[in-house]
Protein backbone atom coordinates (compact mmCIF):
# COMPACT_ATOMS: atom_id res chain seq x y z
CA UNK A 1 0.00 0.00 0.00
CA UNK A 2 1.05 3.63 -0.48
CA UNK A 3 1.55 5.95 2.49
CA UNK A 4 2.33 9.66 2.76
CA UNK A 5 4.75 10.62 5.53
CA UNK A 6 6.32 13.82 6.79
CA UNK A 7 10.07 13.21 6.69
CA UNK A 8 11.32 16.61 7.85
CA UNK A 9 12.32 19.90 6.20
CA UNK A 10 8.90 20.49 4.58
CA UNK A 11 9.13 17.16 2.78
CA UNK A 12 6.38 14.59 2.29
CA UNK A 13 7.48 11.21 1.02
CA UNK A 14 5.07 8.82 -0.66
CA UNK A 15 6.26 5.24 -0.35
CA UNK A 16 5.07 1.65 -0.20
CA UNK A 17 4.52 -0.27 3.02
CA UNK A 18 2.98 -3.60 3.90
CA UNK A 19 -0.35 -3.36 5.75
CA UNK A 20 -0.48 -5.31 9.00
CA UNK A 21 -3.38 -7.19 10.51
CA UNK A 22 -4.92 -5.42 13.52
CA UNK A 23 -3.65 -6.36 16.96
CA UNK A 24 -6.05 -7.47 19.71
CA UNK A 25 -8.38 -4.61 20.53
CA UNK A 26 -7.69 -2.87 17.23
CA UNK A 27 -9.65 -2.46 14.03
CA UNK A 28 -8.26 -2.01 10.56
CA UNK A 29 -9.83 0.76 8.49
CA UNK A 30 -9.70 0.94 4.73
CA UNK A 31 -9.19 4.70 4.58
CA UNK A 32 -11.28 6.53 2.01
CA UNK A 33 -10.58 10.25 2.43
CA UNK A 34 -8.32 12.38 4.61
CA UNK A 35 -8.75 16.11 5.05
CA UNK A 36 -5.71 18.37 5.31
CA UNK A 37 -5.78 21.08 7.96
CA UNK A 38 -3.79 23.82 9.66
CA UNK A 39 -2.26 21.42 12.17
CA UNK A 40 -0.91 19.36 9.29
CA UNK A 41 0.60 22.57 7.90
CA UNK A 42 2.32 23.16 11.24
CA UNK A 43 3.78 19.65 10.97
CA UNK A 44 4.94 20.26 7.40
CA UNK A 45 6.62 23.54 8.38
CA UNK A 46 8.59 21.83 11.14
CA UNK A 47 6.81 23.74 13.89
CA UNK A 48 6.04 20.47 15.67
CA UNK A 49 9.39 18.76 15.16
CA UNK A 50 9.96 18.63 18.92
CA UNK A 51 6.79 16.56 19.20
CA UNK A 52 6.62 14.31 16.14
CA UNK A 53 8.87 11.40 15.26
CA UNK A 54 9.85 11.18 11.61
CA UNK A 55 8.97 9.61 9.33
CA UNK A 56 5.40 10.33 10.43
CA UNK A 57 2.42 9.06 8.48
CA UNK A 58 0.07 11.83 9.52
CA UNK A 59 -3.57 12.85 8.97
CA UNK A 60 -6.45 12.78 11.43
CA UNK A 61 -9.52 14.10 9.54
CA UNK A 62 -10.77 10.96 7.84
CA UNK A 63 -13.46 8.55 6.77
CA UNK A 64 -13.40 4.93 5.75
CA UNK A 65 -14.79 1.45 6.23
CA UNK A 66 -13.77 -1.31 8.59
CA UNK A 67 -11.64 -3.89 6.77
CA UNK A 68 -10.74 -6.26 9.63
CA UNK A 69 -11.30 -6.75 13.36
CA UNK A 70 -8.64 -7.67 15.88
CA UNK A 71 -9.25 -10.26 18.58
CA UNK A 72 -11.58 -9.15 21.32
CA UNK A 73 -13.32 -6.44 19.32
CA UNK A 74 -17.12 -6.53 19.48
CA UNK A 75 -19.93 -4.25 18.39
CA UNK A 76 -18.40 -3.57 14.98
CA UNK A 77 -18.54 -5.38 11.64
CA UNK A 78 -16.43 -5.45 8.52
CA UNK A 79 -17.88 -2.90 6.09
CA UNK A 80 -19.11 -0.46 8.75
CA UNK A 81 -18.60 3.15 7.70
CA UNK A 82 -16.63 5.00 10.36
CA UNK A 83 -14.53 7.96 11.29
CA UNK A 84 -12.06 8.26 14.14
CA UNK A 85 -11.94 10.52 17.18
CA UNK A 86 -8.13 10.60 17.21
CA UNK A 87 -7.49 10.96 20.93
CA UNK A 88 -5.90 8.40 23.24
CA UNK A 89 -5.61 9.36 26.90
CA UNK A 90 -3.92 7.63 29.83
CA UNK A 91 -6.87 7.74 32.25
CA UNK A 92 -4.58 8.37 35.21
CA UNK A 93 -3.44 12.01 35.05
CA UNK A 94 -5.22 14.76 37.05
CA UNK A 95 -7.07 15.98 33.95
CA UNK A 96 -8.43 12.51 33.19
CA UNK A 97 -9.38 11.88 36.80
CA UNK A 98 -11.32 15.16 36.76
CA UNK A 99 -13.32 13.97 33.73
CA UNK A 100 -11.36 15.94 31.13
CA UNK A 101 -9.85 13.01 29.27
CA UNK A 102 -9.93 14.84 25.94
CA UNK A 103 -7.23 17.20 27.24
CA UNK A 104 -5.24 14.53 29.06
CA UNK A 105 -1.91 15.83 30.29
CA UNK A 106 -0.25 12.95 28.41
CA UNK A 107 -2.55 12.94 25.40
CA UNK A 108 -1.67 10.91 22.33
CA UNK A 109 -3.20 12.83 19.43
CA UNK A 110 -3.34 10.10 16.82
CA UNK A 111 -1.96 11.36 13.53
CA UNK A 112 0.47 13.68 15.29
CA UNK A 113 1.95 11.82 18.24
CA UNK A 114 1.40 8.44 16.58
CA UNK A 115 0.73 7.26 12.99
CA UNK A 116 -2.25 8.72 11.16
CA UNK A 117 -4.59 8.10 8.28
CA UNK A 118 -2.60 8.85 5.12
CA UNK A 119 -2.26 5.15 4.35
CA UNK A 120 -4.53 2.69 2.58
CA UNK A 121 -5.08 0.58 5.70
CA UNK A 122 -4.88 2.05 9.19
CA UNK A 123 -4.98 0.13 12.47
CA UNK A 124 -6.50 2.01 15.44
CA UNK A 125 -7.87 1.10 18.87
CA UNK A 126 -11.53 0.13 18.62
CA UNK A 127 -12.52 2.68 21.26
CA UNK A 128 -11.65 5.63 18.99
CA UNK A 129 -14.14 4.59 16.29
CA UNK A 130 -17.23 6.73 15.66
CA UNK A 131 -20.01 5.30 13.51
CA UNK A 132 -21.26 7.29 10.53
CA UNK A 133 -24.93 7.66 9.69
CA UNK A 134 -26.16 5.30 7.00
CA UNK A 135 -26.00 6.92 3.57
CA UNK A 136 -23.45 9.60 4.50
CA UNK A 137 -21.04 10.14 1.60
CA UNK A 138 -17.51 9.26 2.63
CA UNK A 139 -16.03 12.45 1.21
CA UNK A 140 -18.42 14.57 3.30
CA UNK A 141 -17.73 12.32 6.29
CA UNK A 142 -14.08 13.33 6.24
CA UNK A 143 -15.32 16.68 7.58
CA UNK A 144 -16.68 15.18 10.80
CA UNK A 145 -13.48 15.79 12.78
CA UNK A 146 -13.21 19.54 12.01
CA UNK A 147 -16.97 19.87 12.52
CA UNK A 148 -16.49 18.29 15.95
CA UNK A 149 -13.88 20.97 16.68
CA UNK A 150 -16.45 23.62 15.78
CA UNK A 151 -19.17 21.97 17.88
CA UNK A 152 -16.83 21.90 20.88
CA UNK A 153 -15.90 25.56 20.38
CA UNK A 154 -19.54 26.64 20.16
CA UNK A 155 -20.55 24.56 23.16
CA UNK A 156 -17.68 26.02 25.19
CA UNK A 157 -18.97 29.50 24.39
CA UNK A 158 -22.42 28.68 25.83
CA UNK A 159 -23.99 30.84 23.14
CA UNK A 160 -27.78 30.95 23.27
CA UNK A 161 -30.39 31.21 20.49
CA UNK A 162 -30.80 34.79 19.33
CA UNK A 163 -27.36 35.89 20.52
CA UNK A 164 -24.75 37.36 18.20
CA UNK A 165 -21.32 35.94 17.48
CA UNK A 166 -18.33 37.33 15.64
CA UNK A 167 -15.89 34.85 14.09
CA UNK A 168 -12.44 36.30 13.41
CA UNK A 169 -10.94 34.27 10.55
CA UNK A 170 -12.89 32.73 7.68
CA UNK A 171 -10.84 29.62 7.00
CA UNK A 172 -12.37 26.13 7.19
CA UNK A 173 -12.66 26.07 10.99
CA UNK A 174 -13.99 29.62 11.10
CA UNK A 175 -16.67 28.77 8.53
CA UNK A 176 -17.58 25.62 10.44
CA UNK A 177 -17.85 27.54 13.72
CA UNK A 178 -20.09 30.07 12.00
CA UNK A 179 -22.23 27.27 10.56
CA UNK A 180 -22.54 25.41 13.87
CA UNK A 181 -23.26 28.60 15.82
CA UNK A 182 -26.06 29.40 13.36
CA UNK A 183 -27.40 25.87 13.74
CA UNK A 184 -27.49 26.51 17.50
CA UNK A 185 -29.63 29.59 16.86
CA UNK A 186 -27.09 32.42 16.84
CA UNK A 187 -26.65 35.28 14.38
CA UNK A 188 -23.12 35.29 12.99
CA UNK A 189 -20.73 37.72 11.32
CA UNK A 190 -17.31 36.73 9.98
CA UNK A 191 -14.23 38.93 9.80
CA UNK A 192 -11.92 37.83 6.96
CA UNK A 193 -9.19 39.55 4.98
CA UNK A 194 -9.25 37.43 1.83
CA UNK A 195 -11.79 38.65 -0.72
CA UNK A 196 -12.35 35.20 -2.25
CA UNK A 197 -13.09 33.68 1.12
CA UNK A 198 -15.41 36.56 2.02
CA UNK A 199 -17.35 35.92 -1.17
CA UNK A 200 -17.67 32.22 -0.34
CA UNK A 201 -18.75 33.00 3.21
CA UNK A 202 -21.28 35.59 2.08
CA UNK A 203 -22.66 32.97 -0.29
CA UNK A 204 -23.40 30.83 2.76
CA UNK A 205 -25.56 33.61 4.14
CA UNK A 206 -23.23 35.17 6.70
CA UNK A 207 -22.47 38.86 7.15
CA UNK A 208 -18.80 39.50 6.36
CA UNK A 209 -16.40 42.41 6.75
CA UNK A 210 -12.83 43.33 5.91
CA UNK A 211 -11.32 45.21 8.89
CA UNK A 212 -8.95 47.05 6.56
CA UNK A 213 -11.92 48.68 4.84
CA UNK A 214 -14.45 48.90 7.66
CA UNK A 215 -14.03 49.97 11.30
CA UNK A 216 -14.81 46.59 12.84
CA UNK A 217 -15.62 48.00 16.28
CA UNK A 218 -18.09 50.51 14.85
CA UNK A 219 -19.60 47.84 12.57
CA UNK A 220 -20.14 45.39 15.44
CA UNK A 221 -21.57 48.11 17.67
CA UNK A 222 -24.08 49.07 14.98
CA UNK A 223 -24.93 45.41 14.33
CA UNK A 224 -25.55 44.79 18.03
CA UNK A 225 -27.33 48.05 18.87
CA UNK A 226 -24.32 49.38 20.74
CA UNK A 227 -23.90 46.35 23.01
CA UNK A 228 -21.11 44.34 21.39
CA UNK A 229 -21.08 40.68 20.45
CA UNK A 230 -22.18 38.05 22.92
CA UNK A 231 -19.34 35.78 21.79
CA UNK A 232 -16.16 36.42 19.82
CA UNK A 233 -14.31 33.42 18.36
CA UNK A 234 -10.63 34.09 17.58
CA UNK A 235 -9.78 31.64 14.81
CA UNK A 236 -7.23 33.56 12.73
CA UNK A 237 -4.12 33.05 14.85
CA UNK A 238 -3.02 36.63 14.10
CA UNK A 239 -1.55 38.85 16.80
CA UNK A 240 -3.55 41.89 15.65
CA UNK A 241 -6.77 39.89 15.82
CA UNK A 242 -6.13 38.88 19.43
CA UNK A 243 -5.36 42.45 20.42
CA UNK A 244 -8.56 43.73 18.83
CA UNK A 245 -10.87 40.87 19.80
CA UNK A 246 -11.77 42.16 23.25
CA UNK A 247 -13.07 45.43 21.78
CA UNK A 248 -15.80 43.51 19.93
CA UNK A 249 -17.38 41.82 22.97
CA UNK A 250 -20.28 43.07 25.06
CA UNK A 251 -20.25 43.57 28.84
CA UNK A 252 -19.74 40.09 30.30
CA UNK A 253 -19.22 38.76 26.81
CA UNK A 254 -17.05 35.78 25.97
CA UNK A 255 -13.86 35.47 23.93
CA UNK A 256 -13.13 31.93 22.78
CA UNK A 257 -9.53 31.30 21.72
CA UNK A 258 -9.64 28.65 19.01
CA UNK A 259 -6.50 29.26 16.93
CA UNK A 260 -3.14 27.77 17.81
CA UNK A 261 -0.85 30.67 18.68
CA UNK A 262 2.79 29.62 18.44
CA UNK A 263 4.02 32.53 20.57
CA UNK A 264 2.53 34.64 23.41
CA UNK A 265 0.21 37.44 22.25
CA UNK A 266 -0.65 40.88 23.57
CA UNK A 267 -4.21 41.20 24.85
CA UNK A 268 -6.16 44.21 26.12
CA UNK A 269 -6.61 43.24 29.77
CA UNK A 270 -7.96 46.69 30.59
CA UNK A 271 -10.92 45.89 28.36
CA UNK A 272 -11.23 42.46 29.97
CA UNK A 273 -11.39 44.14 33.38
CA UNK A 274 -13.66 47.01 32.33
CA UNK A 275 -16.31 44.81 30.72
CA UNK A 276 -15.86 41.74 32.93
CA UNK A 277 -15.10 39.62 29.90
CA UNK A 278 -14.63 35.89 30.01
CA UNK A 279 -11.75 34.30 28.06
CA UNK A 280 -11.95 30.60 27.24
CA UNK A 281 -9.62 28.21 25.52
CA UNK A 282 -11.18 25.55 23.31
CA UNK A 283 -9.10 22.55 22.34
CA UNK A 284 -10.10 19.43 20.41
CA UNK A 285 -13.42 17.77 21.36
CA UNK A 286 -15.32 15.21 23.38
CA UNK A 287 -17.30 12.24 22.09
CA UNK A 288 -20.58 14.10 22.38
CA UNK A 289 -19.13 16.72 20.01
CA UNK A 290 -18.25 14.00 17.51
CA UNK A 291 -21.73 12.51 17.69
CA UNK A 292 -23.29 15.92 17.05
CA UNK A 293 -20.86 16.48 14.16
CA UNK A 294 -21.89 13.17 12.57
CA UNK A 295 -25.50 14.37 12.76
CA UNK A 296 -24.76 17.79 11.26
CA UNK A 297 -22.84 16.29 8.33
CA UNK A 298 -25.48 13.64 7.70
CA UNK A 299 -28.44 16.02 7.70
CA UNK A 300 -26.80 18.52 5.34
CA UNK A 301 -26.35 21.34 7.88
CA UNK A 302 -22.67 21.39 6.94
CA UNK A 303 -22.26 22.63 3.32
CA UNK A 304 -19.73 19.96 2.43
CA UNK A 305 -20.03 20.50 -1.33
CA UNK A 306 -19.03 24.15 -0.91
CA UNK A 307 -16.29 23.53 1.64
CA UNK A 308 -14.53 20.70 -0.23
CA UNK A 309 -12.92 22.58 -3.08
CA UNK A 310 -10.41 19.97 -4.21
CA UNK A 311 -9.81 16.21 -4.01
CA UNK A 312 -6.36 14.82 -4.86
CA UNK A 313 -4.77 11.37 -4.92
CA UNK A 314 -2.29 10.42 -2.22
CA UNK A 315 0.66 11.06 -4.54
CA UNK A 316 -0.30 14.76 -4.76
CA UNK A 317 -0.46 15.42 -1.02
CA UNK A 318 2.50 17.80 -1.01
CA UNK A 319 1.11 19.88 -3.87
CA UNK A 320 -2.23 20.07 -2.06
CA UNK A 321 -0.56 21.89 0.81
CA UNK A 322 0.70 24.49 -1.64
CA UNK A 323 -2.89 25.09 -2.74
CA UNK A 324 -3.99 25.49 0.87
CA UNK A 325 -1.25 27.95 1.67
CA UNK A 326 -1.81 29.86 -1.53
CA UNK A 327 -5.48 30.36 -0.71
CA UNK A 328 -6.55 28.35 -3.76
CA UNK A 329 -8.72 25.96 -1.76
CA UNK A 330 -10.93 26.07 1.32
CA UNK A 331 -10.64 22.37 2.16
CA UNK A 332 -8.59 19.74 0.33
CA UNK A 333 -9.28 16.05 0.70
CA UNK A 334 -6.85 13.28 -0.16
CA UNK A 335 -8.48 10.31 -1.90
CA UNK A 336 -6.28 7.71 -0.24
CA UNK A 337 -7.37 4.80 -2.40
CA UNK A 338 -6.75 6.62 -5.69
CA UNK A 339 -3.55 5.31 -7.22
CA UNK A 340 -3.08 2.49 -4.73
CA UNK A 341 -1.45 -0.63 -6.20
CA UNK A 342 -3.89 -3.36 -7.18
CA UNK A 343 -2.37 -5.81 -4.72
CA UNK A 344 -3.26 -3.43 -1.86
CA UNK A 345 -6.88 -4.53 -1.86
CA UNK A 346 -6.45 -7.01 0.99
CA UNK A 347 -4.68 -6.73 4.31
CA UNK A 348 -1.75 -9.02 4.91
CA UNK A 349 0.10 -10.03 8.02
Amino acid sequence: MLTAAYTGESTITVSEAEPRLPAPGQVQIRVAYVGLCGTDLHILHGSMDARVQTPLVFGHEMSGEIAALGDGVSGWSVGDAVTVMPLAWDGTCPACLAGNEHICQNLDFIGIDSPGALQAYWNVPAEVLVALREGTALDAAALVEPVAVAVHDVRRSEIAPGEKAVVIGGGPIGVLIATVARAFGAEVAVIELDANRRAQIAGLGFATLDPREVDQVAWVEEWTGGAGADVVFEVSGAAAAVLGATSLAKVRGTLVVVAIHPTPREIDLQRVFWRELRILGARVYQRTDFEKAVELVADGTIPSDLLITKVVPLAETRAAFDDLEGGRAMKVLVDVQAGQPANGEEAVA
